[in-house]
């Protein structure tokens, strides 16, 4: 098996990403939503990013998340060792957030059932992966993990679905509700909506939590 790992540049596709407008479940500056009712993945970015304010706390907090996905990817490649499963593991760091991404390797393809259905399993293994490297740091960790692409198709799905919406909501005049979604799901579709000058908020509760889509 292999399990390289390839260190990359700092990705902008969540990094500085615009704040939805919502009474109800606004988005926090860690990138998700700030609800009560979601998850508790979506509860510390504030904080986080306060305290790192200044560039020289900015170079720190990077350094903190380098060395958040240096811990991860540790222990995904301990785990794929003893699993003999192949796969290369890419580093990087996304807007206030570390990411590691488990990726094909020229030994062979990352077997699909580490995403699970619905993304179960990837989930486990991205809260088990937090936990280890909580355990190391001693800080909580908001790292994400994705596998085989998972995570960057269902994104790209995403905006299509919230892109759609939005057309509806601009040609009736009237709210849209969309399915039930995880944070991350809703956070990708609030900030397409406050790119396309709508507004919206999640309703409903865990894990039937969805998003609504209103007029500006």
């Amino acid at each position: 098996m292999s399990a390289g790992v390839v260190a990359e540049g700092a990705s902008d596709e969540t990094g500085d990403e615009p704040r939805v407008g919502d009474d109800s479940a606004g988005v926090d500056s860690s990138g998700e939503e700030s609800s009560g009712d979601d998850s508790a993945d979506d509860e510390a970015g504030s904080e986080e990013e306060a305290s790192a304010g200044g560039s020289s706390g900015g170079r720190s907090r990077r350094s903190d998340l380098e060395r958040e996905g240096e811990v991860a990817a540790d222990f995904i490649e301990t785990l794929l060792d003893i699993c003999d499963l192949d796969g290369d593991l890419d580093v990087d760091v996304d807007g206030d957030r570390a990411a590691v991404a488990l990726v094909d390797s020229d030994e062979g393809r990352v077997p699909r059932r580490l995403v699970g259905q619905d993304a179960q399993v990837l989930d486990a293994l991205q809260e088990l992966t937090r936990l280890a490297v909580q355990s190391e740091t001693g800080e909580r960790s908001r790292l994400m993990l994705d596998i085989a692409g998972h995570r960057a198709a269902r994104r790209a799905e995403l905006v299509r679905i919230a892109q759609e919406a939005i057309s509806e909501v601009k040609e009736n005049g009237s709210p849209a509700s969309l399915s039930p979604m995880s944070a991350f799901e809703r956070k990708v579709v609030h900030d397409e909506v406050l790119a396309a000058g709508l507004s919206s908020e999640s309703e409903g509760s865990e894990p039937r939590r969805y998003v609504v889509i209103s007029p500006a």
